[in-house]
C-alpha cells in the first residue's frame, strides 16, 4: 500500500507541474511526457507508450489529456488514472477560470473592445492553419475527399454538427464492413437533447454528450459546440466561441478548458464547474475501460474506418463554421488586416507560438483604431 501511494504521490506531483508548464497543444503536451517519462523517468518503455498514443486516437476526448490518464494507470491502476488526469486538467481549469472572471470585468471598456477585436481576428488564422493541416491527414483518398465535401454541403444546410460528423464515421465504417469479414461493432450511443432556456444541468449534459464524442485535436471542439450552443440553443455567438479558443490559447493544459471559460459565461461559477466536468468526464471511463486492450483495440480496421469517416467530417465542418465565424467577426478592414498578417506570420515564422500570435493580434487592435 505505501508503494502505491508513492506512485500516486509521484503521478499527482508530476502532472501537476506538467498542467502549469503545458503550453504549445497536445503535441507538445505529448512530447514533454515522452521525453520526461520514457526516457528519463523510465515509467514505461517507448512501444508502450506508442500503444497508449495510438488508443487516444481511436477514442473521443482531447488526445493529450487521455495520454495522462494512460500514463496514470500503466503507473498506479485506475486510482493513477483519475489522479493523473484530474491533476493536468485542474491548474487550466483553474488558470481559464480567473482568466474569464478577470475578462467578464473588462471586455466592455471602450479602449479595450479594439483589443479583443484584434484577438478574435487573430485566432481565425490558426484556426484556418488547423483545419490545413488536419485536413491534409484526413483526407486519405478520393472516397474520403467526397464524403467531406457532402459535410460540408449538410452543414453548411443545417444539419447537427454531432449528427453530421457520428453520420460519417458511420458510413465509412459500413463501407469497410462490407469489404471485410470483421463483424461490426458496437457504437456509443449519443444522447440528444432537445433544449433551449439555460440551466447548470442542460449546460452539464450538452458538455457531456460533446465529450462523448468529441474525436480529433482540441480545435474541433468549436465545431460541435457552433452546433449544440449556437446554432441549437442559441446561448453564444460566434465571437463569443472565438474569446472562448483564445482564452484556451492563452492558457496551459488541455485546450478543452475552453468549456470552463464558456460555463462561466453562461452560468458563473458553477456554469464553469459543470460545463468542465461535463467535457472532461467521459474521457475518464474511455480509458478506465480500454487501457487493459489498448493493442487489441487500436487494430481494428472497423475503428480505424470510423475513425477516418470522423475525422475527415471534423475537418469538413470546421470550415463551415469557419466561414460563419469570419462573418461576424471580420467587421471591418483592421480586423481584416489582423487575419492576414496573422495568417501570414504564421506560415512563414515556422513553430510560430499561438500566444505570439494573440498577442499581437491585441497590440494591432489597439494600435489600429486610432487610425
Amino acid at each position: 500500500m505505501e508503494i502505491q501511494n508513492g506512485k500516486i504521490s509521484e503521478i499527482v506531483k508530476y502532472f501537476l507541474r506538467l498542467g502549469f508548464i503545458a503550453f504549445g497543444g497536445p503535441a507538445a503536451h505529448v512530447a514533454m511526457m515522452e521525453e520526461d517519462l520514457v526516457q528519463r523517468k523510465k515509467w514505461m518503455d517507448g512501444q508502450t507508450f506508442l500503444d497508449y498514443l495510438g488508443a487516444t486516437n481511436l477514442i473521443p476526448g482531447p488526445n493529450s489529456t487521455e495520454m495522462t490518464m494512460h500514463v496514470g494507470y500503466h503507473r498506479g491502476g485506475p486510482a493513477g488514472l483519475f489522479a493523473a488526469g484530474i491533476s493536468f486538467i485542474l491548474p487550466a481549469v483553474l488558470l481559464t477560470l480567473a482568466v474569464a472572471m478577470l475578462f467578464e470585468q473588462v471586455s466592455d471598456i471602450d479602449w479595450v473592445i479594439p483589443i479583443i477585436n484584434g484577438i478574435k481576428a487573430a485566432v481565425l488564422s490558426f484556426i484556418l492553419a488547423a483545419i490545413l493541416k488536419l485536413g491534409k491527414k484526413a483526407v486519405k483518398t478520393t472516397q474520403l475527399a467526397v464524403l467531406g465535401v457532402l459535410v460540408i454541403v449538410g452543414s453548411a444546410l443545417g444539419i447537427n454538427e454531432i449528427l453530421c460528423i457520428l453520420s460519417a464515421g458511420l458510413i465509412m465504417l459500413g463501407v469497410s464492413a462490407a469489404t471485410s469479414s470483421n463483424k461490426a461493432l458496437s457504437i456509443i450511443p449519443v444522447l440528444f437533447l432537445s433544449l433551449a432556456s439555460y440551466s447548470h444541468l442542460k449546460l452539464f449534459l450538452t458538455f457531456l454528450k460533446v465529450g462523448a464524442v468529441l474525436f480529433g485535436s482540441g480545435y474541433v471542439l468549436f465545431a460541435y459546440l457552433d452546433g449544440e450552443l449556437i446554432e441549437g440553443m442559441q446561448w453564444l455567438t460566434h465571437p463569443d466561441l472565438v474569446e472562448a479558443i483564445a482564452i484556451g490559447q492563452i492558457t496551459p493544459g488541455p485546450v478543452l478548458s475552453t468549456s470552463t471559460f464558456i460555463g462561466y459565461k453562461l452560468g458563473g461559477v458553477p456554469g464553469a464547474l459543470y460545463a468542465t466536468l461535463g467535457i472532461f468526464l467521459p474521457s475518464f471511463f474511455y480509458v478506465w475501460l480500454l487501457n487493459p486492450v489498448v493493442k487489441k483495440f487500436r487494430t481494428q480496421p472497423l475503428l480505424q474506418a470510423f475513425l477516418n469517416g470522423v475525422n475527415v467530417a471534423a475537418v469538413a465542418v470546421m470550415v463551415v463554421v469557419s466561414v460563419k465565424m469570419g462573418e461576424s467577426i471580420l467587421i471591418n478592414w483592421q480586423t481584416i488586416a489582423i487575419a492576414l498578417l496573422s495568417f501570414g506570420i504564421y506560415f512563414s515564422v515556422k513553430k510560430m507560438n499561438t500566444l505570439w500570435i494573440i498577442l499581437g493580434g491585441a497590440i494591432l487592435g489597439y494600435l489600429f483604431s486610432f487610425i
